[in-house]
């Protein structure tokens, strides 16, 4: 007897239902079976096949994923920022459709790119199901919008779920709309971005339309990593986007995952009844991972084992070794070294370690192993460009007893109650030493940039070898460059040039990129300083970043242990040359914004700017970040500005995902720089900000206290 696809999508409610029935006696705070591993999905994101489920990877997890089952191909990125929230980042390639017509993009397959998101509503327990609900391609083209209500539960080696779809997550429409009981205009689904700008966010189709019943069980095989699905698919492929309907020959798929390490996995299935499924899945817990054992760096210097030196003997003491070997070890680029009554300072700029609990322990020991023995308290003040940050002052004997005792918790503990961290001010002290540093340092490179989702070509790439210099004139001036040279790239297939009805201060991206080898992406002078105990101010000069040249200031409020900060900045600019060199172009403008800064719950730091913009817009710009314990961070942002858009183009308003990744959750030897990634649909003129190399936010993030607190126990290595 055969039976029809609502009949179906009943029986698995049904059975789901029961199946939580069975474990009503179970009380809410009872222990979770482990059952089978979250696992992602052809659209990333986890789910099962073509299906999302309720479940989530845990934070800071980052996944890569590509899967295919034609005609279509699916690549991009999750980013997991908290347990609870989920984003994707995916282009879609439609192989029997082609971009555009051959004069443009000659064969290249129609490419779509879209935003996802999903929220637990519900954790699970041992009697509830976990509950998200998610959203599709929501600021996207909305060729793929969809969204849906899950619940997953797990029983043994079992994980069912269970979930209503719509859009393209239900286009099989099997069910009425039950929201339609709320208000009737539930009934009708508006698919306003397709064939528009796209990029918006079309709230009035969500939750829209007729729906769907999906649902499906992954079950967690006897041999390890291997994990088997069966999905119930809430789609039926007879409205394809594109006119590119799909025959279906049965509503049931079928795939395996095989975690062939820690972070790959493969995955293979059978969809439609009639098509195979391949993909592959790069992750990693960026958030909770080990990094390598530093070891290039030089050991931590061994704890005074001697009596310390005498009061008298302090004025015979060589200083000038200790600056060397708080430089050589510790990392410190020692401005002076002073004696405050029972207090030895020391004064100088962090250029090694990312942490500085781990920066400020070395230089205990240094300062431990020197001081005379009337010396209580060992302080060092954090300096960057001259401008006094922070405070950090180490009772001598806690330190020792902590240090002494291998990371003994309760000497730990007592060390961290009697740190303190302020604001720097002036003291009376009698100056030991006052040291001068090379002024020059430089360094080089090997520097990487793309252009995604073009006509020329999906990825257009160049890796270039970068060789930065900065010479000090003081410790708060300086002058900055870097030199770049072009090692390998593929744009001679680069001859696009996006449409814009805004002044062109972005979109001319290939003539910046394709006309010369050897560019200079910047120089300037800068100089910077501390206006008051909490104030902070900076004016530079030059050729500020690739695009653009000019002059301007920034003035920064961040108050000593305080979760907020604000800052005021303007620039009057001038377009630079496509080749990158000291040539300027006619457009001039002025440019800048207020920003609100403020570090919330959950390491949360959200930024809100306004001003004007490079193209003459004015708007608001917001970006959230999550910043993890060890310093990796999840962030994304959106901004929307005056011009309308017609003007601004396809994506409507601009909007982008980013990672950054300390180097030194990477390297074998510590270091102080990031790896930025930023992936942003398009690139457009609307909403285009000056890109510094200087902002006075990031050098004052010495006053991030969170970060110090939460690797406190660096103090010690």
């Amino acid at each position: 007897m055969t039976r029809s696809p609502l009949a179906v999508a009943l029986a698995l409610a049904g059975a789901f239902a029961g199946a939580c029935a069975g474990s009503a006696g179970a009380r809410a705070g009872d222990a979770l079976p482990a059952g089978p591993m979250p696992v992602t999905g052809d659209f990333g994101g986890i789910g099962l096949l073509q299906m999302p489920s309720a479940r989530m990877a845990e934070a800071g997890e980052l996944a890569v994923f590509y899967s295919r089952v034609s005609p279509y191909g699916r690549f991009g990125f999750t980013l997991q920022p908290f347990d609870w929230l989920e984003g994707t980042f995916r282009y879609a390639s439609i192989y029997n459709r082609r971009y555009g017509p051959d004069a443009l993009s000659g064969n290249q397959s129609f490419k779509d790119k879209a935003f996802d998101l999903k929220l637990r509503l519900l954790q699970e327990d041992a009697l509830w199901p976990q509950v998200s609900v998610g959203g599709r391609d929501i600021a996207g083209t909305g060729l793929f919008s969809g969204e849906y209500v899950a619940a997953s539960k797990r029983f043994g080696d079992l994980d069912l779920s269970l979930g209503m779809g719509w859009g393209y997550v239900g286009n099989a429409g099997r069910v009425d709309n039950p929201l339609s009981w709320i208000d009737k205009r539930f009934d009708v689904r508006h698919d306003g971005t397709q064939g528009g700008q796209g990029g918006e966010f079309n709230a009035r189709s969500w939750f829209r339309g007729r729906a769907s019943l999906f649902g499906g069980v992954q079950w967690q095989t006897p041999v390890p990593g291997l994990q088997l699905m069966l999905e119930y698919d809430g789609n039926d492929y007879r409205n394809e986007p594109l006119h590119n309907r799909q025959e279906q020959a049965s509503p049931f798929n079928v795939g395996a995952i095989y975690r062939l390490s820690d972070w790959i996995d493969v995955r293979a299935g059978w969809e439609r009844g009639n098509t195979a499924m391949i993909g592959i899945v790069i992750h990693s817990n960026l958030s909770r991972r080990s990094a390598p054992t530093k070891l290039m760096d030089p050991p931590a210097p061994p704890l005074r084992k001697t009596p310390p030196p005498s009061p008298a003997s302090e004025a015979g003491q060589d200083w000038s070794q200790v600056a060397r070997t708080l430089e050589d070890n510790a990392g410190y680029r020692v401005s002076r070294i002073a004696r405050r009554e029972r207090e030895i300072v020391v004064e100088g700029e962090q250029t090694r370690y990312f942490h500085a609990s781990k920066a400020i322990g070395r230089a205990a020991r240094i300062l431990d192993a020197n001081a005379a023995g009337d010396v209580d308290w060992l302080t060092v003040v954090d300096t960057r460009y001259g401008m006094p940050l922070t405070e950090t002052s180490i009772k001598r004997d806690r330190f020792r007893d902590a240090a002494g005792q291998d990371g003994d918790a309760e000497a730990l503990e007592d060390l961290r109650r009697t740190v303190e961290r302020i604001a720097p001010s002036p003291h009376v002290d009698r100056e030991l030493h006052r040291a001068s540093a090379s002024p020059l340092t430089y360094g080089a490179s090997v520097g990487y940039r793309q252009n995604l989702g073009g006509p020329d070509n999906f990825i257009l790439y160049q890796f270039n070898a970068n060789f930065d210099a900065e010479y000090r004139l003081s410790p708060g001036t300086w002058v900055a460059g870097r030199i770049s040279a072009n090692l390998l790239n593929n744009f001679d297939s680069f001859d696009y040039t996006a449409p814009s009805g805004l002044p062109r201060v972005r979109t001319n991206l290939r003539e910046y990129w394709t006309r010369s080898d050897v560019i200079l992406p910047y120089l300037q002078l800068g100089h910077a300083r501390r206006l008051d105990q909490d104030l902070y101010g900076m004016m530079y000069g030059g050729l500020l970043e690739s695009m653009f040249a000019g002059v301007g200031g920034e003035l920064l409020y961040r108050p000593m242990n305080e979760r907020w900060a604000l800052g005021v900045d303007v620039n009057a600019v001038k377009q630079r040359g496509f080749e990158q060199d000291f040539s300027l172009r006619d457009y001039r403008t002025v440019t800048g914004h207020v920003t609100g800064y403020y570090r919330g719950v959950h390491d949360v730091l959200a930024k809100v700017s306004a001003g004007r913009y490079l193209a003459g817009d004015y708007g608001v710009t917001l970006d959230l970040s999550r910043e993890f314990s060890n310093g990796v961070r999840f962030g994304a942002w959106a901004t929307v500005t005056d011009a309308s858009k017609k003007a601004f183009g396809e994506g409507s308003f601009d909007k982008g995902i980013y990672i950054s990744i300390p180097f030194d959750e990477l390297m074998t030897t510590s270091t102080m720089r990031r790896a930025d990634l930023a992936f942003a649909p398009l690139t457009r003129d609307g909403g285009a900000r000056l890109d510094r190399a200087f902002p006075l936010f990031e050098l004052t993030e010495g006053r991030n206290l969170d970060l110090f607190h939460q690797n406190f126990s660096k103090i010690i290595e």
